[in-house]
């Protein structure tokens, strides 16, 4: 799978006429617990040639493929594609927006172009915000426990779409860092051992196993420990830092300098 993800990107830089400077897997193989039906969710930041910002219209700034965008080659229906252009990149990552934070903290990286992705990570430690991440981890939980913790049975890929945003949004009072990516670094440092922790490594068997189309039982206690987790934690929310330091002069220098790197020949002829 890794080559024909490769072929794609080469694929996606041709037919849409990018660079993608950055492409990295972000779902349940990047979290640490594929089955061995779970897609292949690889995000990407790419950047356009030069021209293309030189327009006062607002420009689509998303490539999805399949969903929205096609390319020229046949796509393994295992495949999920999602891109951002990089001004939306770096306008996401000025409010820290936890979604580009674990893109770039994802340890399976399947393509890195340029010095610029280097200093996008560097700039997602300085920029991380505590409050941005907590809030959005605590509305997933929130989200995520409505929609599918309601009857007497749960699927057992929904306990872990509720415990690792629990798990993360814990990391970050903890450690007040982008909390990793991986799931079994959260819970190896946050989950004391015995039963609970015994109980979801028990599921996490399961879910890895491919079980995760049965129902499991509620588990005993989880909901009540959930309300209490989600009051504590909105709690400590509101009583940090929530300033973000304007990086808005950096960034820009940022984007000039990706769009020089990327497109040389262009920027050049540009400048005529």
């Amino acid at each position: 799978m890794k080559d024909h993800i490769t072929d794609v990107i080469k694929q996606i830089e041709i037919d849409h006429e990018v660079k993608i400077l950055f492409a990295c897997e972000s779902g349940s193989r990047a979290w640490g617990f594929p089955s061995k039906d779970s897609d292949y969710d690889v995000r990407f930041i790419y950047i356009h040639k030069p021209d293309w910002y030189l327009s006062i219209d607002k420009k689509q700034d998303v490539i999805e493929i399949p969903a929205r965008d096609s390319v020229s080659l046949p796509i393994d229906p295992l495949l999920d594609m999602s891109g951002w252009e990089l001004t939306k990149a770096l306008r996401l990552l000025r409010k820290s927006n936890p979604s580009i934070l674990e893109w770039l903290t994802s340890r399976m990286v399947y393509c890195q172009s340029y010095s610029v992705v280097d200093q996008l990570k560097e700039l997602a430690q300085k920029l991380f915000s505590p409050a941005s991440s907590l809030y959005h981890y605590l509305n997933m939980v929130k989200s995520n426990f409505h929609a599918h913790f309601q009857g007497e049975e749960v699927k057992v890929k929904k306990f872990f779409n509720v415990l690792r945003p629990l798990l993360a949004a814990q990391w970050i009072e903890k450690h007040h860092s982008i909390p990793p990516i991986d799931f079994q670094e959260l819970l190896e440092d946050l989950v004391p051992p015995g039963e609970w922790k015994e109980t979801i490594a028990n599921l996490l068997k399961r879910k890895i196993a491919g079980e995760e189309i049965y129902l499991e039982t509620g588990i005993d206690n989880f909901n009540e420990y959930l309300h209490k987790e989600i009051e504590r934690l909105e709690a400590y929310t509101k009583s940090i830092n929530k300033d973000i330091p304007d990086a808005t002069a950096e960034l820009n220098l940022l984007f000039r300098v990706a769009l020089r790197e990327a497109w040389e020949e262009e920027w050049t002829e540009l400048g005529k």
